[in-house]
Order: C-alpha cells, then sequence, then structure tokens
C-alpha cells in the first residue's frame, strides 16, 4: 500500500507539472504566436469579388519571427485591401515599427487604418501616423468614407473614430456617401455597433459587415468566459453578431496587452470575400 501511494502521488505532481506545463505553453507561445486564419464569404454571388485581410489590436512594440510570417501569408492571399481596426501601435515613438511591419507587405496591397483606444492613449502625432501609412500606399479614415474601386465595382469603406478616447461619429462619416454601394465599416469598439446599428435603421446603407476589434476575444477566458473585457467592448467578445440592420465580426485580434498572455482566445486574422 505505502508503495502504491508513492506511485499515486508521484503520477499527481507529474500531472501537475504537465498541466502547469501546457498552461505556460498555450499561454506564452501557441495562442499569441500562431495565428489563426479565418475566412468568411460575404460575397453574395458578386462577380467581381473583393477580398479584405482584417489585422486588428496588433499593439507593435517590435518586429517577432510571428509579423513576418503574417506578411508573408498576406503577400501570398494578395488581398485588395489589407485593413487595420485600431490598436496597430500602443506606444507613442514607434512609428519606425509600424514602419517596418508595413514594409514587409507587397506595397501594391492597398492599406486602410483606422485609430483605436491605444493610439490616443500613446498621444499618437496624426500627422506622421497617417504620413507613415501614406507612404507604403494607405489611408487613415477618422470619421471618413472611402469608395474603393476595382474591376467597375466600387464599395464604401467607413472608417469610425474611437468610441473610448476619439470622438465616434457615424452621421459623419457617412456625409456624402453613395448609399446604394456595398458597404464595409471599421470600428474598433465593438459597443459602437449599436450605435451603427441604431442609426442605419434610417440612414439605410447596405452594410455588409461592421468589422471590430478591441476585446483581444477575451485575452484569458476560462471555459470560453473571459475573466475581463475592456471598456467599449459592450456584451461583445469575439465572432459574428448579427444585429438590427448589420451584422459585426468582432476580432480576437493579434497583439496583447496589460499581461504578455493568452489563454483561450487565439491570436486571428481573418479574410472576407466581399
Amino acid at each position: 500500500m505505502h508503495i502504491k501511494r508513492r506511485v499515486f502521488i508521484k503520477n499527481l505532481i507529474l500531472g501537475f507539472l504537465g498541466l502547469i506545463g501546457f498552461i505556460y505553453l498555450d499561454s506564452f507561445w501557441i495562442e499569441k504566436y500562431i495565428i489563426d486564419w479565418n475566412t468568411h464569404d460575404l460575397s453574395d454571388g458578386a462577380k467581381h469579388k473583393i477580398k479584405i485581410i482584417q489585422l486588428s489590436d496588433l499593439h507593435l512594440k517590435e518586429i517577432k519571427y510571428f509579423h513576418k510570417t503574417i506578411a508573408e501569408k498576406i503577400n501570398t492571399e494578395k488581398p485588395d485591401i489589407v485593413v487595420f481596426t485600431g490598436d496597430t501601435i500602443s506606444r507613442k515613438n514607434t512609428y519606425h515599427i509600424l514602419e517596418q511591419f508595413l514594409k514587409l507587405i507587397d506595397p501594391e496591397i492597398f492599406k486602410i487604418a483606422i485609430l483605436g483606444n491605444k493610439e490616443y492613449d500613446a498621444k499618437v502625432a496624426m500627422p506622421l501616423f497617417k504620413a507613415t501609412f501614406k507612404k507604403y500606399n494607405g489611408i487613415v479614415l477618422i470619421n471618413e468614407n472611402y469608395a474603393f474601386l476595382k474591376d467597375k465595382r466600387v464599395i464604401n469603406i467607413i472608417g469610425i473614430d474611437d468610441f473610448l478616447r476619439g470622438s465616434s461619429n457615424f452621421k459623419t462619416a457617412i456625409h456624402h456617401i453613395d448609399t446604394q454601394l456595398d458597404t464595409i465599416v471599421l470600428n474598433h469598439c465593438p459597443a459602437y455597433t449599436d450605435v451603427i446599428d441604431a442609426l442605419n435603421s434610417e440612414e439605410n446603407l447596405k452594410i455588409k459587415v461592421v468589422l471590430s476589434g478591441h476585446t483581444h476575444g477575451g485575452q484569458i477566458t476560462f471555459f470560453g468566459i473571459p475573466f475581463y473585457t475592456p471598456g467599449g467592448s459592450g456584451d461583445y467578445v469575439k465572432g459574428w453578431y448579427q444585429k438590427t440592420t448589420t451584422k459585426m465580426y468582432v476580432s480576437k485580434g493579434i497583439g496583447t496587452t496589460a499581461l504578455p498572455i493568452r489563454f483561450f482566445a487565439r491570436a486571428e486574422a481573418s479574410i472576407f470575400y466581399v
């Protein structure tokens, strides 16, 4: 009996150490650096599909190997547009890091960025931020819209200012917009989509999807339940949500904030056909 007890205790300790090892590996490596790529077709049989890749919450501080693999994937996929849905950088003097990342992406690929709360927290110099994107075939939309043309097909891209630190204004963003075109909305904080949805019941824009981020999918979750979601998340964590006049996709994003770990909230990038 004494030997069996020793074996039991040994197995228990080994099992516990194995569990700790798995949690460490998952939190500090697998969930952070092995990007989950998802594909969604919203084209409804459109003759000229437009391919969009969404990157959210990069929180760029340095360029690591997995950033290079993301850029390689983008260059292989050859999307028409890469959209950056906020919190691309979160420190004031990291424009050179942003430039290093953008330099990895094929310059022929058009890029559209919006602001997140972290750009505001870092007091990012907007002229320099915009100039960096412009240098690499990109624009920054702050309560603005842009008509994107491909193969005689035009779609609207709307960029909403950050809900927490900026001045989100859907009405301003759709000024002079062609309401007959298919429309994509970039909106960092998913909670503001409630406002977009309510206002669009009057505007009747043909919104295919609202692309959001901010939540990191909870970043640390237990049995699918997030330990914490930041202000501006609303009742949203990750994935698809059907609203009254719109539907929204909330990306789990790529970077981390506060704690440098993810737990059952795999970093993701998404491909959309519209």
